[in-house]
Parts: C-alpha cells; structure tokens; sequence
C-alpha cells in the first residue's frame, strides 16, 4: 500500500509535504506509510485516495490494511469469532475484548511496553473496538466469560475509567440474555484455569477452536482433542466460578465503590 501511495503522489507531482500538509498530518507520517514502516489507516487510506486523484484504488486498499492489523493466527480467530455460534472466555487479567470500553482499550494500548506511537494507538484500539459489534450481529452468539476476582480491582486507565468499565459489563449482561460473566473469586485457592487464560470458540458447523496467548506468542488449538481439553477446562470454570446472578451481585459492589 506504500508504494501504490508513492506512486499516485509521484503521478500527482507532490511531494511527501505537500500530501502530509493537504491531510493535516506530519511528513514523518506520510513517509512512514510510504515505506511501510506503518499501516495506513482507514483515514488516511480514503483522504490520501481523494487528494491524489486515485480514483477509489487506494480507499480499496481499506479492506487489505484491515488483515494487516491482526498476526495471520488471530486474524484466522477474529474471521471464525464474527460468525460463531458460541463465543467463550477465561481472563485472568483484563476485562474481555468484547466487552471493552473505548477508554480502557486506549489505556492498555498507551501503557503497553515497548511503547506504541500515537498513530499505532489509535489503529490498534479502532481493530479493538470494531470487534465488539460481533456481540450484537443476528444471529447471536451465546457469549460466556470466566473473569478473576482481581480484574474487578485494577484500575486501568485509572479509577473512573474502571467504573465506567464496570457498569458497561452490567450494561451488557441486562440488555443481552445471550451474554453470560461469571467472576472467579480471589479466595477459591485451586481451580481448573491456573494454567492461564483461554479462549474458546464455536461454529455453526460444529467445528471447535482454542487460542491461548502468553509472553511468547499466540496459539491456535484446532485439532479435536486440543480443542475438546479446553473447553473441559472451561466447563470446570464456569462450575467453580461465582453463579451469574452472585457475580452481577459482586461487580455492583465493586461498582458503588468511590
């Protein structure tokens, strides 16, 4: 895509200047994108498209620069999650993607290590937040989540930010009875998820996937048996995990806190 822009400004007879200043962006940015160092976005894709005269081939480019937001396994995974029949989770740190306020996505991504860019932090929390449309798409997934105790308590983005966090999820489980959360409690000392989170997933076709993501990477369980050992696993969580109605009662509180 970098070099289909280069060539429509060479064609234009401007320079990376005279672009970044028609889009009111940095020539940095523009030069960037340019030599591929980063992923257009949508934006720019489709202003860049009308100020060089391009005709709608680079805002085409949109649906490319889309795929290259995920690594190919999790592109795989958010392909299968947009039309599954069941949609599974256990988190052990953060509150589960799809139910992510725009606020707290933008907190994780701007205190990540190493440290993204601006222009990085916004992609990154619009392909996270584009996701969350999954849970409303007919016909509805049945959604499950296993949450520990302590994401309740970890005030990303600080302690308003977890509030408004909080109130979402109670949002979201009264106006969707095909949404399920259940909070693991701190004090249930053993249970079947310290290995670590998991995900889960469900076609219509009866096929099962598994993704698991740690400091080394992302795993994707396809075969059968990988598949069927996790979601024994997670039928083991939502069994030792606070009921639905226990665990709404607790992210209340938590909640009403000040």
């Amino acid at each position: 895509m970098g070099e289909l822009v280069k060539l429509f400004r060479g064609l234009a007879d401007l320079t990376q200047r005279d672009l970044a200043e028609r889009l009111l962006m940095s020539e940095s940015l523009v030069g960037a994108y340019e030599r591929a160092e980063r992923i257009p976005t949508t934006a720019f894709l489709v202003e860049a498209d009308a100020a060089l005269g391009a005709k709608g081939v680079l805002a085409s480019c949109v649906a490319m620069m889309e795929e290259e937001k995920y690594s190919p396994k999790f592109l795989n995974w958010k392909r299968t999650e947009a039309e599954a029949a069941s949609i599974s989770a256990y988190e052990t740190m953060l509150v589960p993607g799809l139910l992510q306020t725009p606020a707290y996505v933008r907190a994780l991504y701007e205190v990540r290590v190493p440290m993204y860019e601006p222009e990085e932090i916004d992609r990154h929390v619009e392909a996270r937040l584009e996701r969350r449309d999954v849970l409303d798409r007919r016909p509805r997934p049945i959604v499950s989540y296993v949450i520990e105790e302590s994401v309740l308590h970890r005030p990303i983005g600080g302690t308003a930010v977890l509030k408004e966090q909080l109130a979402h999820v109670l949002e979201s489980v009264r106006t969707r009875n095909h949404l399920t959360v259940q909070v693991m409690p701190t004090e249930r000392a053993v249970h079947a998820g310290l290995s670590g989170p998991l995900k889960l997933l469900s076609t219509r076709e009866g096929r099962n996937l598994g993704y698991a993501e740690g400091q080394g990477g992302a795993t994707l369980f396809s075969r059968p048996e990988e598949a069927n050992r996790l979601i024994d696993r997670f039928g083991a969580l939502r069994a030792q995990a606070l009921t639905p109605w226990e665990s709404v009662a607790l992210i209340e509180r938590m909640a009403a806190r000040p």
